[in-house]
Parts: C-alpha cells; sequence; structure tokens
C-alpha cells in the first residue's frame, strides 16, 4: 500500500513541480517584467530549488561520446552486447581514425565491469568508466529497474546475479582470450563467487580482480549499514521493506525493495550535509554561480536516480552477506543454471591476481572488509596479491572524483597491465616456445640439374638460393612449396601490397 500512496503523491506533485521549473525561468529573464523585480533572483532560486525537490528523476545516460587519450580524441559508440531479462551488458566501442592511436589501443586489457545493484544506476560509475576508456577496452552491467520487468520474466535471486557475471566473463573472454573483472562495493561478493565457481569446474577464470569498497567480510569495522542488516530479522526486513510495484508499471505485482525507500535511507544517513548541499545551490544560483550550480545538479540528478531492486535477490543478499557471513565461512551454495547447487570455495582460484582497494573514510564497507578477501583466497600466489588504501577517500571517492582519477586509478591501471598478456603477444610466445620441425638432411644439388630436383629439395632455403631463375621459372618453386612455405608466401604477398590509408579514406576503424 506505501507504494501506491508514494506514487500518487507523486503524481500530484509533478504538475506543481513543472509549474515551479517555469516560474524560475520567467523570474530568471531580465527582459520579462517579472525578472526586473528586485527580488527576482531570489524568486528565481526558490522556485528552481523547489522544482529540484520535487521531481521525478529518472535513470540518467552515460553520455560518454568522446574520451581524449593523449591529446586525441577518440569517438566512443555505446552499445549492448547482451540482453538479460533483468540486466544488460553494456559495452562502450572506441574508435579512431589515427593509424598510431589504432595501433596503440588494439592490444589493449579487456575489463569487465561489475557494477553495485544496491539502489543506484550503473551511470553512477560515470567516472569510472571515462578513465577506465583511456587504457581499456570497457564492459559494465547495466542493471535493470525491477519495476520495469514484466512478471513473465520469473524471479531474479543472487544466485542468478553470479550466473549473469559467469555468463558475461565469457562473453568478453570469448572475444579477447580472457579479460579482467572490476567490482564496485555491493558486486565484490557475487563477483568472487563466480570466479570461484568458475575455478573450482576448472573453467579459464579471468587474468586479474580489482575489488573495491566491498562487503566481503562485513563483520569487520561494521557501519551504519552493516550494523542494521546484523541487527534486524530476516522477517523484520521482508515485513517492513518490501513492497508490489503498481499497476501502471510494466512489472506490477512483483515484490520489490522500492527505490524511493532506499533514497530515503541514503538521505537519512547524512541528513546535514544534504540539507547544506541544498542551501548551497540555493546560494550559488543568487549569486549567480552557474559552475558551482551545474555541478550540483549533475550531482544529484544521478544520486536521486534509484531503482527498485528485486524482493529475492535483496533479501538473499542481507542472509547471506550480512547476516550468515557464508562467503567467509565457506557454507555458501550457489544454484547454477540448471539448479544444481555448488559450494563456492575462494580457494580453489588459482592464477588470477587479486587487487583489493578501500577508501580510508569508507562509511559504508568499513576498514578492513575488502582486504579480507586475501584472507580467503589462500590458492593465489602471494606475488599475484596487493592492497590499496586511499587516504581521505570516502566510499564514492575510490571509484569517482579527483581521488579515483589521481590516486586509485594509476594504481588500477598499473596492477592490470602488470597481469594483461594480449592476444598477439600470446601468439609470438606460442610461436617462439613451439617446438622446431627436424630440418631435413642436406642433399648436394648440381647447378646444372636444380630445375629437376624434387619438389621437397627444392623448397629447401639453400636450394631456392643457388638455383638460377630460368630453372626456377620453368617449373615454379611455388607450386612444391610445403603448407607453412605456402602460407608464408601468401603473407609476404598480402604484406607488399600496399594498405589503404585509414586517416585518408575517412574512415573510423575499432580501437
Amino acid at each position: 500500500m506505501l507504494y501506491q500512496l508514494y506514487e500518487t503523491q507523486r503524481s500530484l506533485m509533478e504538475p506543481f513541480s513543472d509549474l515551479a521549473a517555469a516560474a524560475a525561468k520567467v523570474y530568471a529573464n531580465p527582459l520579462n517584467l517579472a525578472g526586473q523585480n528586485p527580488f527576482s533572483q531570489r524568486i528565481s532560486a526558490a522556485y528552481d530549488l523547489m522544482h529540484r525537490l520535487g521531481k521525478d528523476y529518472e535513470k540518467p545516460e552515460f553520455g560518454l561520446r568522446t574520451v581524449s587519450v593523449d591529446g586525441v580524441d577518440i569517438a566512443i559508440h555505446e552499445r549492448i552486447e547482451l540482453e538479460k531479462p533483468f540486466c544488460q551488458l553494456r559495452r562502450f566501442k572506441r574508435f579512431s581514425d589515427d593509424p598510431k592511436m589504432l595501433e596503440r589501443t588494439k592490444n589493449q586489457p579487456a575489463v569487465l565491469i561489475v557494477a553495485p545493484l544496491s539502489g543506484h544506476y550503473a551511470t553512477l560509475l560515470r567516472d569510472t568508466v571515462k578513465a577506465m576508456l583511456r587504457d581499456h577496452k570497457v564492459y559494465i552491467t547495466d542493471w535493470k529497474n525491477a519495476r520495469l520487468v514484466p512478471m513473465s520474466e520469473g524471479e531474479f535471486h543472487l544466485d542468478d546475479y553470479v550466473n549473469y557475471v559467469q555468463e558475461f566473463i565469457r562473453h568478453v573472454q570469448n572475444k579477447y582470450g580472457n579479460c579482467h573483472v572490476m567490482s564496485v562495493c555491493q558486486p565484490t561478493v557475487p563477483v568472487l563467487a563466480a570466479v570461484s565457481l568458475m575455478a573450482s569446474r576448472g573453467e579459464k577464470t579471468p587474468l586479474s580482480m580489482v575489488m573495491m569498497g566491498g562487503p566481503i567480510d562485513a563483520r569487520k569495522s561494521p557501519t551504519a549499514v552493516n550494523n542494521l542488516a546484523m541487527t534486524k530479522s530476516h522477517s523484520w526486513f521482508e515485513n517492513n521493506v518490501i513492497y508490489r510495484v503498481p499497476t501502471t508499471f510494466p512489472g506490477a505485482g512483483r515484490r520489490v525493495y522500492p527505490g524511493f525507500l532506499q533514497h530515503t535511507g541514503f538521505v537519512a544517513m547524512n541528513p546535514d550535509h544534504h540539507a547544506k548541499s541544498h542551501y548551497d545551490y540555493f546560494k550559488d544560483l543568487i549569486k549567480g554561480d552557474g559552475a558551482s550550480a551545474e555541478a550540483h545538479r549533475k550531482f544529484y540528478d544521478e544520486y536521486n536516480a534509484v531503482l527498485d531492486m528485486d524482493a529475492d535477490y535483496y533479501l538473499e543478499t542481507i542472509r547471506v552477506v550480512f547476516q550468515d557471513f557464508a562467503l567467509v565461512n565457506g557454507t555458501w551454495e550457489v544454484k547454477n543454471p540448471k539448479g544444481k547447487p555448488e559450494r563456492v570455495r575462494p580457494q580453489d582460484i588459482k592464477t588470477t591476481a587479486l587487487l583489493s582497494v578501500e577508501g580510508e573514510l569508507d562509511d559504508i564497507s568499513g576498514s578492513g572488509q575488502t582486504q579480507a578477501v586475501h584472507s580467503i583466497c589462500t590458492g593465489v600466489p602471494k606475488q599475484l596479491q596487493r592492497h590499496y588504501e586511499c587516504k581521505g577517500a570516502g566510499h564514492y571517492g575510490i571509484f569517482s572524483g579527483s581521488r579515483w582519477r589521481e590516486m586509485v586509478y594509476p594504481q588500477v591501471k598499473a596492477f592490470i597491465l602488470s597481469h594483461h598478456t594480449a592476444p598477439a603477444q600470446e601468439t609470438a610466445v606460442a610461436v617462439k616456445t613451439a617446438a622446431p620441425a627436424p630440418a631435413p638432411k642436406k642433399v648436394a644439388i648440381p647447378r646444372k640439374t636444380a630445375a629437376k630436383a624434387p619438389a621437397k629439395v627444392a623448397a629447401k632455403p639453400v636450394a631456392a638460393k643457388t638455383t638460377p631463375v630460368k630453372a626456377t621459372a620453368k617449373k615454379p618453386v611455388a607450386k612444391a612449396n610445403t603448407p607453412v612455405k605456402a602460407a608464408a608466401t601468401k603473407r609476404a604477398k598480402v604484406a607488399a601490397t600496399p594498405a589503404p590509408s585509414t586517416a585518408a579514406a575517412g574512415t573510423a576503424q575499432e580501437a
């Protein structure tokens, strides 16, 4: 019933919010009579603030059109690679018409960023994606608002989340041979479970995992968020925060943890901070400080946009992560797509490098909660493990803002690169380390009889050098070449053919 009441109230407020936006523009226009009022700036600011407090915030877009790399702008094409009922695997494909830039970026690491499903949309990691695009091929999980998923699509459980992550990892691996995985906050637990299950089955695991600010072991330095989850019973959450989606949405009837309740919880954690922020916005509008006002709008357009979470997924996360501590206790079992339960064993991970990142002032995932991943991944060699604590950073600072760009990202970039083997390099290593074919016996061939020599001998490098051109013309050596030599000849011909200039043709290729 609460969800229906909220939607009714929001619908009633919507026209007033729109009127407030119109009034703010009227009083802000100096050519209008109302705008010539000596208090017009204050009145406009008040209406603008009223509009923002009452408006409905929809899902923002990533809005990444280009990214600058060493002063060169690379075009970004955002597209959906995989479509699942509750998630989209989104790719940010880079294009450039600069040959040097194409050469530089073609063997860069492919990184799957697993965004949190904990209230906000994946666009919260816009700054993360933008920085990563400079040096990586980037994919991200874009979770859907549960109220927009019809009941016909079935339920969504924590097990489904883990299975989705495994499917996305395999998809990226199939394209590039292997990949790296980065999880931010909530997904550190299901991502670790996904990689652990792949390792237990003997599947190829990612080259590295970067785990940032997540509740691997929520018992360490518990925060207000942890305490709420640990002190309230499972039935309390089910009875107090779970509601059914109203009939006005495609997912009508689905049990969810509504986004508006989550947003209320976010604001309640720091009410004074948010009140001051809105008051500062009001003063910036009066002063005409457009830059500060726009920064406020950008932040709260993202912060106020929230999604509903499927009830089964949410309740299972509370139980597994914050009440049973099933991951660190070694008691967590995940059902695979066939419905068979499998035990999560992080100790089975052997070859995946592991980096944990924490913020010194994180008030959501306390100190030591993410670092605990090293104590349960005992199969990973110590030289492949690393922990980094960002001084002065809160929860959002480790993946967004100046501290992310200047302090955390260089660490992440260096770690991924140190554990990355590009496909071209893998091929070169394979060729170098392959066992050489046994050398054929040397046969002395007189010059006069070179044309009549057996094809096998004529294909030898020595014979090819001593054979006159005329004799070779009578019986082309190319016909007698072995498959390896023929392939080499073909490659030589292709290499000799001038390649069309990408820049001259005016077409952009994938970077």
